[in-house]
């Protein structure tokens, strides 16, 4: 947990927290790596009884200094195709009105 990027995720990261979202059924994580963390994607697997499962994208977040680097492009386009390994047929990425980087991705 010491090599995690400054701004990468919105708190700091606790071991006990980040084991119990990993090993709960549907959630899904992916990091970009550059001596240490510098970004990461979090999303979880909608499962429904009536349509198709759906990935929902719960977090998005690289470190100022690796920004406009594509790296959140990448970690999305992997989720994506992960989602798309576990049957889901739509995906969802929500963000504030005034984020205007992830406005942009």
């Amino acid at each position: 947990m010491k090599r995690i990027a400054e701004d990468v995720f919105d708190e700091p990261v606790r071991a006990d927290r980040l084991s119990a979202y990993l090993a709960s059924s549907g959630h899904m994580m992916i990091v970009a790596l550059a001596d240490g963390v510098v970004g990461q994607c979090a999303a979880v697997i909608h499962r429904h009884l009536d349509k198709v499962s759906e990935l929902y994208i719960d977090e998005v977040g690289v470190s100022p200094a690796y920004q406009r680097h594509g790296i959140a492009r990448k970690m999305l386009d992997a989720m994506f195709a992960l989602g798309r390994e576990q049957g889901c047929g739509e995906a969802w990425v929500g963000t504030e009105p005034d984020n205007v980087p992830a406005r942009a991705l």
